[in-house]
């Protein structure tokens, strides 16, 4: 059985404003199932202009990215929504955590948006996934009660209630201290060795991705090392 999730296949990007100029150079690698995988490089070098088409959300570029074995070339943009929504997990710098709802709440709206569960399954999986981090206690509090490395929690948490076949992250301890930082790369860590999860991590952060499974260095829209 083939564990690839994620291929991407000589892509490139241009910007053309006013000038072209050409920010990813035929980019090819693959991930596998329970791989952690960071990206690094200097700021400027092509990571989070990357992330963004490996994650679907751009689709102008040359060159092929298959998701779980689907092309996504010419797929409509509902349909990529649903590859979004279904298959990738994302976790941001900052953790996006909507005030008015609960911490449980927040963590089932990926999942009320795909309305593939109901809304009694989806609380039970919530709190699968809060115990998971360690954050089951704050279930019924307001983001705004927390402190940031529990916010991040949270948001990990929210990436995966979808059971996502990757999560994607841009710069997920970029916020925190080193503690609260080390804290989530324990959780990322377990995730991948205990659940077999994926991770594609784009990190600043020399010291987390010299602990995990691979490193993609980047320089000038290349991969200058694997």
């Amino acid at each position: 059985m083939d564990s690839t999730i994620l291929k991407a296949d000589k892509i490139s990007k241009y910007f053309h404003d006013p000038v072209s100029v050409q920010v990813l150079k035929e980019i090819s690698f693959e991930i596998h199932k329970g791989e952690f995988v960071s990206v690094i490089g200097k700021s400027g070098c092509g990571k989070s202009t990357l992330l963004y088409i490996l994650s679907t959300m751009d689709t102008d570029y040359e060159g092929s990215l298959w998701i779980d074995g689907e092309l996504m070339r010419d797929k409509k943009e509902a349909e990529l929504a649903k590859v979004r929504n279904e298959k990738i997990g994302f976790v941001f710098q900052f953790h996006y955590l909507l005030n008015e709802f609960s911490v449980l709440k927040n963590v089932m709206l990926p999942g009320l948006k795909l309305g593939a569960r109901s809304e009694k399954e989806l609380e039970h999986q919530a709190y699968e996934k809060l115990k998971i981090l360690g954050i089951e206690t704050e279930a019924l509090k307001n983001p705004n009660q927390l402190s940031g490395g529990q916010k991040q929690r949270v948001a990990i948490a929210r990436a995966l209630i979808n059971d996502p076949i990757i999560i994607m992250a841009d710069e997920p301890t970029g916020n925190l201290d080193k503690k609260n930082g080390e804290t989530v790369f324990g959780i990322f860590q377990e995730l991948s060795s205990v659940y077999q999860q994926s991770l594609l991590i784009v990190t600043h952060d020399n010291e987390f991705a010299k602990r995990t499974n691979r490193i993609i260095e980047m320089e000038d829209g290349k991969i200058i090392r694997m």
